[in-house]
């Protein structure tokens, strides 16, 4: 069953949200204690980024620089099974191309498999900082939907070279993303969604929306989704807005347009306290307009901004 079928609200869509590993070095209970933040609201499912490694420059003893590849977030596969330990709530670990190889990937598939995690989020990741080597078609898939075949067919019970895997008796399920706004890199609108189909018709059981804050681009989105036969759920993706800056940040980064009417008041305000506040305002607002079109799920982006998800999920759930 997929992760969106289970909802522990009946009468509302389901509640989701997506959690960053601790950086490296740092303690798995800065997770434990977000999720025990929102816990209280019945996630039917909580997602795990996932990071690649990066060459950085360190700082030598005799002043010299030095490159060197770190990943700055890992361990996405063990937290999400300590998750699902700890609280029973269905750990969704993001599977991304970029950065991983192929044959990393199939282990990553294996380890998951035997931990009795059955839900992912395929995404192609992040390719900007990425080494010319780490990005060889021989090793790396290039986009998403070829992340999807390599799952398929271990879903069917084959790895990469065609042996047959034993005691794949779970088939993962999993989700993929989608833009309402349209990817960065593709050429158009309709580019755009033509990929979203092939997601869908290779086996997504739902798809994910990179945050948005203009439902009426989402609900454009959806009809044009449903008048080229995509049918399954279209999660919308929230992300309140807690510091004054991401006005101009999150629209760079993420390529979502915020409304004037949303950052006119933001920039009224003195402080991050009354952006926080602001925030929750508009997150409450476009939920419950989301609610009322009939969303199969709302899903929460929580980096930097946990209490003011619990504020927006109060309000709603």
């Amino acid at each position: 069953m997929s992760v969106v079928e289970y909802n522990p609200h009946h009468d509302k869509p389901v509640f989701s949200f997506e959690i960053l590993p601790p950086l490296k070095g740092n303690s798995v209970f800065k997770v434990f204690r977000i999720i025990d933040k929102l816990k209280d609201f019945n996630p039917s499912y909580i997602n795990i980024t996932s990071h690649h490694s990066e060459y950085v420059l360190r700082e030598q003893p005799d002043g010299s620089l030095r490159r060197i590849s770190t990943r700055k977030r890992p361990g996405t596969v063990a937290i999400a099974a300590a998750i699902q330990n700890r609280y029973g709530i269905a750990a969704v670990p993001h599977i991304i191309c970029k950065g991983f190889s192929k044959e990393e990937t199939e282990y990553a598939l294996l380890d998951l498999n035997f931990l009795g995690i059955s839900n992912l989020l395929l995404l192609r990741g992040d390719c900007k900082s990425l080494e010319t080597m780490q990005q060889n078609p021989e090793l790396y898939h290039e986009h998403a939907v070829d992340l999807q075949e390599q799952v398929n067919l271990f879903n069917q019970g084959f790895s990469l070279d065609g042996t047959r895997l034993e005691g794949i008796d779970t088939p993962f399920s999993y989700g993929m993303a989608c833009y309402p706004e349209k990817h960065e890199e593709a050429p158009n609108f309709d580019s755009d969604l033509y990929w979203a189909k092939k997601k869908v018709e290779g086996g997504a059981s739902y798809l994910v929306t990179q945050m948005f804050f203009d439902n009426q681009k989402y609900f454009r989105f959806v009809e044009r989704c449903r008048e080229a036969g995509i049918t399954v759920p279209i999660i919308p993706g929230i992300k309140p807005i807690v510091f004054k800056n991401q006005i101009n940040v999150l629209p760079r980064v993420f390529r979502s347009d915020i409304p004037e009417e949303f950052a006119a008041e933001i920039r009224k305000c003195r402080n991050d306290e009354e952006v926080c506040q602001a925030g929750v305002e508009w997150a409450v607002a476009q939920c419950r307009e989301l609610m009322e079109y009939g969303v199969d799920g709302l899903h929460f982006y929580t980096f930097m901004a946990t209490d003011s998800v619990r504020k927006v999920a109060e309000a709603i759930y």
